[in-house]
């Protein structure tokens, strides 16, 4: 048996969520970068993120998230971002 089986997605990302800010976002090209608070990550690595995959009104740089780290070839990207 997996462990998927066992606990529901929505739990997981319970215990696995990065916090971060918003530091850079262009809002022509829908992208920007999120400064983590976690120590995941390199300290001069922050993660990519398109507003294709966070919906709803535009980020403001600032803006403090929560979110999935997912690995991607260009280094890390922000899944299942959450305004907070």
């Amino acid at each position: 048996m997996t462990l998927a089986r066992v606990i529901p997605k929505w739990a997981i990302r319970l215990f696995a969520m990065a916090n971060g800010k918003v530091d850079f976002f262009n809002d022509t090209g829908g992208y920007g970068f999120i400064s983590t608070d976690d120590g995941d990550l390199d300290d001069d690595e922050d993660v990519f993120f398109h507003m294709e995959d966070v919906g709803g009104p535009d980020l403001e740089e600032g803006q403090e998230v929560e979110f999935d780290i997912e690995s991607s070839p260009k280094g890390p990207r922000a899944t299942n971002l959450v305004r907070n």
